[in-house]
């Protein structure tokens, strides 16, 4: 039995292993498809403290390198279910099961995609999910933005601070955010919004060109030149597996405030998975060190 297994490797859950390690418990990790997360999606990062730019997958490397020099086991499996046996918990996964005295959930969340043929390909060459981890590469450049809630708004108005022209796509006839952010973009000569209007295809192959819009109203097709797209189109928690050991809201995050803590005793949360209104690696990595200490008390208490 493990004192501490952490479900997800991105920044919260190495964090956690780091943290947990450093506190003599013992750690396994176990992530599903990449370490790092999200964040090995990220071209270049700025905004991490004392690194002026890394890529986010030599990012993620080093923390992984961290986590594993201080001694944390990990495991390459998908997480399934979450039993809760009081002082011992059981970790269900693909590749068998797992005991420990305490869980931390850190599944992280995916940004939602278009579904495009060639998406993946061009993430990091034109398309990206962030504004505020991307965008400033596209100063003085043509940029679109694709969503009309709140969100896509927020990222279009502060893009709009440095790009030369941003482009709003809409799929509804009407933007879905605060009617203040929609005034407050009419305003300004560099931003235009486009309404009806889905994107269906991705030109480029090196980097983005065009993207090939359909308007739905006027069953029209056309080409926009751009050099940055950025999907705004929100997230998807993947917290299923953790529903009857976690609370979840309707958008299917877990529901925990800054104390990392679950409904159930002795089972933590820690990252983008969990209800809160920034999302950010550094934000992810104090999730880590909190849900961390968290459950290092609890395991000192029992």
């Amino acid at each position: 039995m493990y004192d501490i297994i952490i479900v997800g490797a991105g920044p919260a859950g190495m964090t956690a292993a780091l943290y947990a390690r450093r506190a003599d418990k013992s750690v396994l990790l176990i992530e599903k498809e990449n370490f790092g997360g999200q964040i090995t999606y990220s071209p270049q990062v700025e905004n991490y403290p004392t690194l002026m730019k890394v890529s986010g997958s030599e990012l993620a490397q080093m923390m992984l390198d961290q986590v594993m020099e201080h001694g944390a086991e990990i495991e390459l499996a998908e997480v399934t279910a979450i039993q809760d046996g009081g002082e011992k918990k059981t970790v269900v996964t693909d590749q068998g099961e797992f005991e420990a005295k305490a869980v931390i959930i850190a599944a992280g969340s995916k940004h939602r995609h278009l579904g495009l043929p060639n998406e993946d390909e061009l993430v990091g060459k034109g398309v990206s999910y962030c504004a505020v981890c991307d965008g400033a590469f596209f100063s003085g450049k043509s940029v679109a933005v694709v969503g009309g809630g709140n969100t896509a708004l927020q990222e279009a108005m502060m893009l709009s601070e440095y790009c030369t022209h941003v482009t709003i796509i809409q799929n509804l006839s009407f933007m879905t955010g605060e009617a203040k952010l929609v005034t407050a973009l009419s305003a300004k000569d560099n931003v235009s919004m486009v309404y009806d209007t889905v994107v269906t295809e991705l030109v480029g192959e090196e980097e983005l060109k065009e993207i090939v819009l359909h308007n739905s109203k006027l069953e029209m097709d056309y080409a926009i030149s751009a050099d940055g797209l950025f999907v705004a189109i929100g997230q998807q928690p993947e917290n299923e597996p953790f529903a009857d050991v976690a609370a979840l809201n309707e958008a299917g995050y877990v529901m925990a405030d800054e104390s990392c803590l679950t409904r159930t005793p002795g089972i933590f949360v820690a990252g983008d998975c969990r209800t809160k209104s920034v999302r950010q690696i550094t934000t992810a990595t104090a999730d880590g060190a909190v849900a961390a200490l968290a459950a290092c008390r609890y395991i000192d208490s029992i």
